[in-house]
């Protein structure tokens, strides 16, 4: 009788053991069907059950890939939609009418780095953790980066520095604007990590210098400084949130393919000045290292420990609020 139970006691775990294997196995079956590969799963995401979110100039399209969550759906939605918001109140509407967004769980409990496509219509790839918090969709910036993607045309490779560092340094910006980030945070984080940006021994400008802080970085300190540059030629009135305006009116997004010298003209013209043209065609084939103890202090950013203060006496003080302050989404 023992000897029959033991026996019945090593079926049923290896029954068990097969059970689990199995739903690991589809689960992992599952996962790798939306997520191999450098391409965005066009075909498996139409399969899924979706979830439309109207945004202001769109419409979101959400599906969740396979897998357990401990976040209710509804929450996950809430993010999206705070996302959307900034980038609304950004660029005045969604880059693009239909954006297909695709939500991958995965173990952990961030958000893992997402990925934009637009050859066959905009879409959205994020991975996230099956155990992120409220906490974690509250602070992300993943959202909104890989939504700011979408509001430009594609480009070769070669030109990434432009779509990533626009993405880098509009996401926070966005956020602040809509409401959902301090300003003195950006600040200090961009004085923090700008420098990653600047060119290192052998480097051989933007357009020929591939490393991730150039890539990165590099392209946020352009984008600043055309910022700048743009609102002193203005007197403040118009930024490069006006100029990349300027590219999404004209039918630029990530769906279309335009060279990189007609997404600088066009933004060019939305704000009536050359700066964008003239800052790449300084800084892409060759190595520019701003003075950027200089730029902080004349925006009037002082360090203050692990802090930072605000000197409103500085040269481009009102030129810093205007980049940072609140706006509705008109």
């Amino acid at each position: 009788m023992k000897a029959a139970s033991v026996v019945r006691w090593i079926v049923a775990v290896a029954a068990i053991a097969a059970m689990l294997a199995s739903a690991i196995s589809f689960r992992a079956g599952a996962q790798s069907e939306y997520m191999q590969g450098g391409r965005m799963p066009y075909d498996a995401f139409d399969r899924l059950a979706r979830t439309d979110l109207e945004v202001p100039g769109g419409t979101i399209r959400v599906a969740f890939a396979p897998g357990d969550i401990a976040l209710s759906k509804e929450k996950l939605l809430d993010w999206i939609k705070m996302s959307a918001r900034a980038v609304t109140t950004y660029y005045g509407r969604f880059p693009v009418k239909s954006l297909r967004l695709l939500l991958v769980p995965v173990d952990g409990a961030r958000i893992r780095g997402g990925t934009t496509w637009g050859y066959r219509g905009a879409a959205i790839r994020i991975p996230f953790g099956r155990d992120s918090t409220e906490d974690v969709l509250r602070r992300d910036w993943v959202m909104v980066h890989e939504m700011v993607h979408t509001a430009l045309p594609d480009m070769p490779d070669r030109y990434a520095w432009l779509s990533e560092g626009l993405a880098v340094y509009i996401e926070p910006v966005a956020r602040v604007q809509a409401g959902d980030l301090a300003a003195r945070e950006i600040w200090q984080a961009m004085m923090r990590d700008m420098p990653k940006g600047l060119p290192l021994a052998g480097d051989q400008g933007l357009d020929n210098t591939a490393t991730w802080g150039r890539k990165y970085w590099g392209g946020a300190l352009f984008c600043l400084l055309a910022d700048i540059e743009i609102r002193k030629a203005t007197d403040n009135r118009l930024g490069l949130q006006d100029a990349m305006r300027g590219v999404l009116a004209a039918g630029g997004n990530h769906e279309q393919d335009w060279p990189i010298e007609r997404i600088l003209a066009t933004a060019d013209k939305a704000v009536g000045v050359d700066v964008l043209t003239r800052l790449h065609d300084e800084m892409g084939p060759k190595p520019v290292t701003p003075d950027l103890a200089a730029l902080w202090r004349d925006l009037g950013l002082k360090r203050a420990g692990e802090d930072i203060e605000f000197d409103d006496t500085a040269p481009l003080a009102a030129i810093r609020k205007a980049i940072t302050e609140p706006r509705s989404n008109d």
